[in-house]
């Protein structure tokens, strides 16, 4: 497989609503497998498609080493919990800033597999977590976007500063 470069932001196509998949081939493959090499690089625990400029709804995660790699295409929440949890976040698309969002702690999500197969996976903590993160990114909405105007601007700004070498 291929490692690809990351879209970084600002760019607009963080922000853009990635476009359902409806044909299940050996591109489609190739291109999950171009995402976990990718991911794991950078390094990160999920990334999605239109994290590398395609502007698909595919996602891949592996939470931890010891879990199984995971592709989802297609991915929606059909169901979540009304208790909420705090977790750290960030994104392969502005490494190494970092902040704490709100998130529901549990959830259902329907998808499809790399074969087109029908699916629907319950996941509570992390996964929850990242499941909401990535579907956020394939609907156009960037993580950041979770916080306040003030600690927005207050990332941003770090973000920036690190990427100018000071």
């Amino acid at each position: 497989m291929t490692i690809r470069p990351i879209v970084r932001f600002p760019d607009l196509r963080l922000r853009s609503v990635a476009e359902p998949i409806s044909v299940f081939d050996e591109d489609l493959h190739r291109l999950a497998g171009d995402l976990a090499d990718t991911m794991r690089a950078a390094p990160g625990i999920g990334i999605t498609a239109p994290h590398i400029g395609i502007l698909k709804r595919l996602v891949v995660l592996e939470v931890s080493p010891a879990a199984s790699l995971r592709s989802y295409v297609n991915p929606t929440i059909l169901w979540a919990s009304g208790e909420m949890i705090r977790h750290v976040e960030g994104s392969v698309s502005m490494p190494g800033v970092t902040e704490e969002i709100e998130r529901n702690a549990r959830v259902r999500i329907g998808y499809q597999t790399l074969d087109g197969d029908e699916a629907v996976e319950e996941a509570e903590g992390l996964l929850a977590v990242c499941h909401q993160h990535e579907i956020d990114q394939l609907n156009g909405q960037f993580w950041i976007e979770r916080l306040s105007r003030l600690k927005r601007e207050r990332l941003v700004k770090r973000y920036q500063k690190q990427q100018r070498g000071f």
